[in-house]
């Protein structure tokens, strides 16, 4: 990516409003993630979101926020997984008051999955949904963010990253966010120069 493609990313998301949306979701997301192992991630059959989860860690890390370390919750997880790869839905069951669960689904939630994020939320787990505008995630959910295909500039993967990078940042304002991006990105292109 040169400085001109760096550039012409920053201009596309500014008037868009997505990293203020990310700001917003991650803040909630943050907020009710109150326990070290609490905050739960959960995907569909077919997307499971262990890169989001990743990076989620990385912030948690990075923050200093132990809350923010997820639990990845796994349709089927293989025989002999590490401990942090091998937590099955049975996990959502045990969601309680105090933890949240993150449901990340870029396509329709299925039935079972629904009736599992219900439960949770009768448990008093606190439901947040990343999605692709599923009216019946949403309307269990407490807070969602909505990634409809025509979100251009901004994909699916790429609102993951935004969240998960405003979950990690601990300033109030979009601009810290917005500079944590710049910085990433001129780490990645090189600094803008400035000629055109």
């Amino acid at each position: 990516m040169n400085a001109e493609q760096v550039a012409a990313l920053r201009v596309l998301l500014a008037p868009t409003g997505w990293v203020e949306k990310a700001a917003a979701f991650a803040r909630v997301l943050r907020g009710s993630a109150r326990t070290p192992g609490g905050l739960l991630v959960v995907g569909t059959p077919g997307h499971e979101p262990w890169h989001l989860a990743a990076h989620l860690d990385q912030e948690s890390r990075f923050a200093g926020l132990a809350e923010l370390a997820p639990t990845l919750v796994r349709w089927a997880p293989p025989a002999g997984a590490p401990a942090h790869l091998s937590v099955g839905l049975t996990r959502l069951e045990q969601a309680k008051r105090g933890e949240s669960l993150l449901v990340v689904s870029p396509e329709t939630a299925p039935d079972p999955l629904l009736e599992r994020v219900h439960d949770a939320r009768r448990g008093g787990a606190t439901v947040l949904a990343l999605d692709r505008g599923d009216p019946r995630l949403e309307g269990i959910a407490h807070e969602a963010l909505v990634v409809e295909a025509n979100a251009a500039p901004l994909s699916f993967d790429a609102a993951q990253h935004l969240v998960s990078a405003a979950a990690g940042d601990l300033s109030e304002r979009s601009g810290g966010l917005r500079s944590r991006l710049a910085r990433l990105l001129d780490a990645v292109s090189g600094p803008a120069t400035g000629t055109w």
